[in-house]
């Protein structure tokens, strides 16, 4: 990558960037088309070949994708009767993340062999940045940001301003560079609803993609760069929580045990939209008994709940449902 210019994935414009992610989030004004020129699925494909060109331009691995996000080169190996996956080891394109290049030729090979693509995808995990990406949904009364915020909180972690994309449901993409090793875990929904990670064989849809739900922007302001992930951040995605337990070998709380995370698990339950209730209830409560805290807690969780519209009924069942767990 071009780190002497550190220019956007896909944007040569340069510019400061003082805002933290958060704000930057909060004072995002969505872009959109000039009026009288709508687009055209030739010209989405045109667009989204230009921006994958930049950001390989800057290093980024990229490939094509579809209005639905996926892969848009098809497997040459769906007939094939092989055990072990192909790779691209084969020298044929249509293995997905594998064909991830940041080679501008073999770019245009990519997409000119799938001339429907109207997206591209950026490579997590790769060199130069083995970027890392936090998606933030707010779909179906997700609410991400709110999520990371309170997650930040109660485990110290100081979230710096870094390369940020809006998503057509009105979601963030936050990107993050991290270290060669570990390697960071794909996940959905494990840190909390409405965060999903990317992490190694993961990728991120690039800013300047059209999907069928509308378009990927940059939000104004953001750092040239992906931020390195801090410290705590990276402990936090290579060890994330479990939901489950053997029986009796919870952790109890002792006197050396850290600060307890109630206040945020409490805020977290009580600001739950409707359709986020029970899902938000459940989670807090198997972070509760994570820490050793289930039955000290249940007592502020369900009044948290009752606060939400929940009944002392569903509350306590969504509870008792947490520590079978």
């Amino acid at each position: 990558m071009d780190t002497t210019t550190g220019s956007h994935p896909s944007t040569p414009v340069d510019g400061p960037a003082h805002r933290s992610a958060g704000a930057s989030i909060d004072r995002f004004t969505r872009r959109s088309p000039r009026p009288g020129h709508p687009y055209r699925r030739e010209d989405h494909h045109t667009t989204a070949l230009t921006h994958a060109l930049v950001a390989a331009g800057r290093g980024y691995a990229v490939i094509p994708l579809t209005r639905a996000k996926l892969p848009a080169v098809a497997s040459p190996h769906h007939a094939d009767q092989a055990t072990a996956p192909c790779r691209g080891a084969c020298g044929q394109l249509g293995h997905g993340i594998h064909d991830a290049t940041a080679d501008p030729l073999a770019v245009r090979r990519l997409f000119a062999a799938a001339p429907w693509a109207t997206a591209y995808g950026i490579a997590c995990g790769v060199p130069p940045y083995h970027l890392i990406g936090i998606d933030l949904d707010t779909k179906h009364g997700a609410d991400g940001l709110t999520a990371l915020r309170l997650l930040a909180e109660e485990h110290h972690v100081a979230l710096p301003p870094t390369v940020t994309v809006r998503t057509p449901s009105g979601g963030h993409h936050l990107y993050f560079s991290g270290p060669p090793s570990p390697p960071v875990p794909n996940s959905a929904g494990r840190l909390a609803p409405g965060i999903d990670i990317r992490g190694t064989g993961g990728y991120l849809v690039g800013p300047g993609s059209h999907t069928s739900r509308g378009a990927y922007t940059l939000t104004p302001g953001t750092p040239r760069t992906p931020t390195p992930a801090p410290p705590a951040l990276l402990h936090l995605l290579t060890h994330l929580p479990h939901t489950t337990h053997p029986h009796n070998t919870r952790p109890r709380p002792t006197p050396h045990t850290p600060s307890t995370p109630a206040p945020a698990l409490l805020r977290f339950v009580r600001t739950a939209p409707n359709g986020q209730r029970n899902a938000r209830l459940f989670w807090a409560a198997c972070r509760a008994h994570e820490s050793g805290l289930g039955q000290e807690m249940s007592t502020a969780l369900t009044t948290a709940a009752l606060h939400t519209g929940l009944s002392e009924r569903e509350a306590r069942a969504t509870i008792a449902s947490a520590g079978r767990q």
